[in-house]
């Protein structure tokens, strides 16, 4: 049954319009949710919608608004912090080692990081996987004096649960797993993520900053960390504080080259040239590793999530989020790849949630692959 063009369109233009609304109309809080954005929809590996729409920066501080003359516009080139998304490129860069045979994620992680003390009982896998016990989060920026101090704090934190018996989403589970590749490879995470990932796939744009902030959109008035409005280096105060360059954070990356991403998971983990992973390996990418309905997840991505995958959300789409406004749903069996990326986050972070504007360009996308009646 064909596909009608007209009805794309108009699916993909009502995503867009919404995108548009959150800038303009006031939310929660009185203002707008977000300054600007950048969408990018793919069917079938080709980009089928790219709108930048906004500003890059709109703030001086979280309460002045700049005059719209010194406002920067949104491009659809704009280099944004992607935040969590780094845990994908992270973890990305695990499943290959796995595939190669030099770590067993069935492995106690002391094994391979020793200094990852009295945790004998959590798993490789279980840091991946978030179900490691480890407590969701620490102030290392605030609370211990360098990165030495607030690495060994990481690695010292008692858990918080037995190994293994609950999902607790944890920065920290990530910061260990960056640790253990750097220690397996004797390369850091930014030279294995330039290696194994963003140079094969051609992502040119896609890095750890700091950047020429010129080419980013800003995010918050980091007022508490003495930052002021931060762009072109990482927003996540912890990332920040060990040097812009974490397993959860610190990452920077633009639309197009994260299509280049989805595009390679659509097509099996291959790329022009050759394979990200070998075809038993990408079920690491792919396969529901935890079983648990409604947290579903790889070792990679997280599994059909409708609160922000909308109505690409299965049990074959896969995706992630960043907190500071970003997301990338990949939908297998239907082809097709939702990414947005926002400045959410700036001026403030307390503006309310953007899982909403998420799932509705991903159902836009997806309205866009119904086939006429």
């Amino acid at each position: 049954m064909p596909t009608s063009r007209r009805s794309d369109r108009l699916a993909l233009q009502d995503g867009l319009h919404a995108i548009r609304r959150a800038q303009s109309e006031p939310g929660p809080e009185g203002r707008p949710l977000l300054p600007g954005a950048v969408a990018l929809a793919i069917h079938d590996g080709e980009v089928v919608a790219r709108e930048a729409s906004g500003y890059a920066v709109a703030y001086a501080s979280r309460d002045v608004a700049l005059p719209a003359a010194d406002r920067v516009p949104m491009t659809v080139d704009t280099v944004f912090d992607v935040a969590s998304i780094t845990k994908v490129f992270t973890t990305l860069v695990l499943a290959q080692l796995v595939d190669e045979g030099e770590i067993d994620l069935g492995r106690s992680a002391t094994a391979y990081l020793p200094s990852f003390v009295d945790k004998p009982d959590v798993t490789v896998g279980q840091l991946a996987l978030h179900t490691s016990g480890l407590p969701w989060w620490l102030p290392l920026w605030s609370d211990w004096p360098d990165r030495g101090a607030r690495l060994d704090a990481v690695l010292t934190c008692p858990l918080e649960a037995a190994a293994g018996a609950r999902y607790t989403y944890s920065d920290l589970n990530l910061i260990t797993l960056q640790l253990l590749l750097e220690r397996v490879s004797a390369l850091g995470l930014k030279e294995l993520v330039q290696q194994r990932i963003t140079l094969p796939l051609g992502m040119s744009s896609t890095g750890f900053g700091p950047l020429a902030p010129s080419r980013c959109a800003a995010t918050e008035d980091e007022v508490d960390a003495g930052r002021g409005i931060v762009r072109g280096e990482v927003h996540d105060e912890n990332a920040w504080s060990l040097g812009g360059v974490s397993g959860h954070a610190g990452l920077f990356s633009t639309a197009d080259d994260l299509a280049l991403l989805a595009r390679c998971l659509i097509n099996g983990g291959s790329y022009d040239g050759g394979r990200l992973l070998s075809e038993r390996g990408f079920a690491l990418v792919t396969d529901d590793l935890r079983g648990v309905e409604g947290e579903g997840h790889s070792l990679v991505l997280e599994i059909d999530r409708p609160a922000w995958m909308g109505g690409l959300s299965g049990p074959r789409t896969l995706g992630h989020t960043g907190f500071t406004g970003t997301s990338l749903v990949v939908d297998l069996d239907r082809r097709a790849a939702a990414i947005l990326l926002t400045n959410r986050v700036h001026p403030r972070r307390d503006l309310g949630s953007i899982h909403p504007l998420r799932a509705a360009w991903a159902t836009a996308v997806a309205g866009s692959l119904r086939p006429v009646e």
